[in-house]
């Protein structure tokens, strides 16, 4: 049981790692979202203006100040875990609290970073997405 705990929690934080990741590996919104480094790497092709590259770098500030918030949770929770999993016997209710709690933390991450990819879409013009688009495929 402990050693199929330890896989467990070493697929979690491996999902947590690519939680905090903008880009995912795998693209579950069908590129209709945009990374914010790939808008900043096109900047020039874009005419980002002014305002849209200080708007773009509010939302990117306010959300890393919040997932770094978070990370501290998880991070929390899994050191709450793996302090449990070393005791005998093993209390399954109190390990399986701390699961909840890093999964709650890693489901606000994800929460954020889509909150802000959809906050940076709608900082661009038509045409800028257009183009983003166009390059991404």
């Amino acid at each position: 049981m402990r050693k199929g705990l330890l896989i467990l929690l070493a697929f979690a934080c491996t999902g947590m790692e690519t939680a905090a990741a903008a880009e995912p590996k795998h693209d579950v919104f069908k590129g209709k979202l945009f990374a914010p480094n790939v808008i900043l790497e096109n900047q020039a092709e874009l005419s980002l203006s002014k305002q849209q590259f200080t708007e773009i770098r509010k939302a990117v500030v306010e959300v890393q100040a919040n997932v770094a918030e978070h990370e501290w949770d998880v991070r929390e929770a899994y050191q709450n875990i793996m302090a449990e999993l070393d005791k005998t016997p093993i209390d399954e209710q109190q390990v399986l609290e701390h699961v909840g709690a890093a999964l709650k933390a890693e489901n606000e991450v994800k929460k954020l970073q889509v909150v802000m990819l959809i906050q940076l879409k709608n900082l661009l013009t038509d045409d800028q997405i257009v183009y983003l688009e166009s390059v991404r495929d």
